[in-house]
């Protein structure tokens, strides 16, 4: 007859390194969504209530703790992005379409004012980049009829008003106000296609 084998125990260690690598991660987010974009490793450790040492060895790991931060902000706007349009028309939905970027942009843009700075040394935060832009497209050549998708040139006159960056130059460059930002951003996109 076997012997019944011993309970199986989560190992304490592992479990423990779990949470302090989610505290280092809320931690980084609350420091970078505060507006400081490269935080220190004594930063984040105090916030997070760790040890530099733990801070250090979850660093090595930039790229997941990036990709941690992301798909928590990504669970915030992702309802916002997938709500169907109400609007009338092409237009409308354009509409609704450039007040719902404002609203995320918003949100989003300490995280990745941070990630775009390091995104030149991470093969991960550059592609995360290359799929936000690719969203973006994507969500204006959904609304746009074909005439304005054909116009390359318009198109892309279009894209880089409704982009991200045209939002954070707008407010922080220009200091405007969101809706002043916002009104910049509908002004020059209805010029565009009058």
């Amino acid at each position: 007859m076997d012997a019944p084998s011993p309970a199986r125990h989560p190992d304490g260690r592992k479990q423990r390194s779990e949470r302090s690598r989610l505290a280092i991660v809320d931690a980084m987010l609350d420091i970078i969504m505060g507006g400081k974009m490269e935080p220190s490793a004594a930063e984040i450790a105090e916030r997070a209530g760790v040890s530099a040492r733990t801070v250090f060895r979850h660093f090595e790991e930039m790229d997941s703790l990036y990709s941690e931060m992301t798909e928590r902000m990504e669970a915030q706007i992702m309802p916002i992005i997938q709500q169907p349009f109400t609007g009338e028309g092409w237009r409308a939905q354009l509409g609704q379409l450039l007040e719902r970027r404002a609203m995320i942009y918003e949100k989003i843009m300490p995280l990745k004012i941070a990630a775009s700075i390091r995104r030149f040394s991470s093969d991960y935060l550059m592609l995360n980049y290359q799929r936000f832009l690719h969203l973006e497209r994507t969500g204006l050549e959904n609304v746009l009829p074909d005439a304005v998708r054909k116009n390359a040139i318009q198109m892309s006159a279009i894209e880089m008003c409704a982009g991200f960056q045209t939002w954070r130059r707008l407010r922080q460059d220009q200091n405007l106000s969101i809706e002043q930002a916002a009104d910049v951003v509908k002004l020059t996109i209805e010029k565009l296609l009058d």
